[in-house]
C-alpha cells in the first residue's frame, strides 16, 4: 500500500465536508466551518458563549448541503444542568423564519431534528458511544440521518468522578482514549462533525517546565483579566483534532469613546467583546475573530483590517 504523505493530507484536508455555523464571517475564519471525521473542541470559560455555539450547530446541520449543511439530525448529549432548553428553543424559532423556505416546508419544526440526552458521568458517555453504532445505522437509513454529534461539556464529567490519586488519575487517562477513540471511530465510519466544549482552569505557576508548556499557537490563554489554561491537562489535548479557544473582556464605552447620550452628557457603562481564536489546528492558520451574541444566535464581527481592504477596493 502507498504510504500517505504530507500532500495527501492536505488533499484530504481540502476536500473534507465541512458544517456553516450559519454565518459567513465566522464560516470565513474557520475556512467553510466545522470539518466532519474530526473532533473539535472549543474551550471557554462560562458565560463566553461556547453552548451558544454548540446550540446554533445543531440547528445549522438540517441546512441543506448548498447552504453549507448536512440535511441531517444531530444528537447533543449534556453534562451541565439544567439543559438550555429555552435558548434552543428561541434560536429555533429565528432559524425556522430565516430557513423555512430552503427546508421546504411550513410546518418545519427545527427541534423534531435535534435529539438530546443527558450525561451524568464518565462511565455513562461511554455506555452511550457505545450503543451508537447499531443506532446510527438505524438512523441513517431514515431522511433525517444523524451527522453531528455535540458534548457539552467534557470537563463536568471528569471532574466530579475522579480524585487526584495516582490510581484514579491512572482511571481518567484511560477513560480520555476510551472516549476519544470511540469518537474518531464514529467520526470516520459515519462521516460525522464532533464538536466537544470544555472549561478553563487558572493557570498556576511559572513558564518553565511542564506546565508552562505551550499547546498550540497561542503562547498563553487570557480571559476575564485572567490567565488560564484548558480543562484536562495536555493528555486530553492529544485527543483532539482542533481546538478553538474563546476570550472574554470588558470595555468601558461612554467618555473617550465618542458615545453621548441624547441629552448631550457623558453616559459610561460596560460591554463584553468575545473573540474566538484558533488554538491548534492541522487546517487553520493561526487567527481570530470577534463575535456577539445576539437574540438570533452567534454572529461574527468583521475585523477592522478587514473593512479597510474592502473599502480600498471599491
Amino acid at each position: 500500500m502507498k504510504p500517505s504523505t504530507l500532500l495527501d493530507a492536505h488533499n484530504q484536508t481540502i476536500t473534507t465536508q465541512k458544517l456553516t455555523l450559519s454565518c459567513p464571517i465566522l464560516d470565513r475564519f474557520l475556512s467553510g466551518g466545522i470539518p466532519c471525521k474530526s473532533i473539535t473542541e472549543i474551550v471557554a470559560e462560562s458565560g463566553s458563549g461556547k453552548t451558544q455555539l454548540c446550540l446554533q450547530l445543531l440547528l445549522s446541520a438540517q441546512l441543506p448541503a448548498s447552504l453549507g449543511g448536512f440535511s441531517a439530525s444531530s444528537l447533543y448529549l449534556y453534562t451541565e444542568f439544567p439543559f438550555p432548553d429555552r435558548r434552543l428553543r428561541q434560536l429555533s424559532h429565528s432559524f425556522a423564519d430565516s430557513y423555512n423556505t430552503h427546508i421546504g416546508s411550513l410546518s418545519y419544526d427545527p427541534l423534531d431534528k435535534v435529539l438530546v440526552q443527558a450525561v451524568h458521568d464518565a462511565h455513562h458517555l461511554f455506555d452511550v458511544l457505545l450503543k451508537l453504532d447499531s443506532f446510527l445505522v438505524r438512523r441513517n437509513s431514515t431522511q433525517w440521518p444523524i451527522k453531528l454529534i455535540v458534548i457539552d461539556s467534557i470537563a463536568a464529567i471528569f471532574r466530579s468522578d475522579f480524585d487526584n490519586t495516582p490510581s484514579d488519575l491512572k482511571r481518567r487517562l484511560s477513560f480520555f482514549f476510551k472516549i476519544s477513540g470511540k469518537l474518531r471511530a464514529l467520526a470516520e465510519k459515519f462521516g460525522l462533525a464532533v464538536v466537544i466544549s470544555n472549561q478553563v482552569v487558572d493557570f498556576v505557576g511559572n513558564n518553565d517546565g511542564i506546565n508552562g508548556l505551550r499547546i498550540g499557537n497561542l503562547p498563553c490563554l487570557y480571559t476575564s483579566g485572567r490567565r488560564v489554561c484548558a480543562a484536562l491537562g495536555l493528555s486530553w489535548a492529544n485527543c483532539v483534532n482542533t481546538r478553538l479557544f474563546i476570550s472574554k473582556s470588558e470595555e468601558v464605552i461612554g467618555e473617550g469613546s465618542g458615545f453621548v447620550e441624547e441629552d448631550g452628557k457623558f453616559s459610561v457603562g460596560m460591554r463584553t467583546r468575545r473573540h474566538i481564536h484558533v488554538v491548534f489546528a492541522p487546517h487553520l492558520p493561526p487567527s481570530s475573530c470577534e463575535f456577539t451574541i445576539l437574540r438570533e444566535g452567534v454572529s461574527g464581527l468583521e475585523s477592522r483590517d478587514h473593512l479597510v481592504a474592502n473599502s480600498s477596493r471599491q
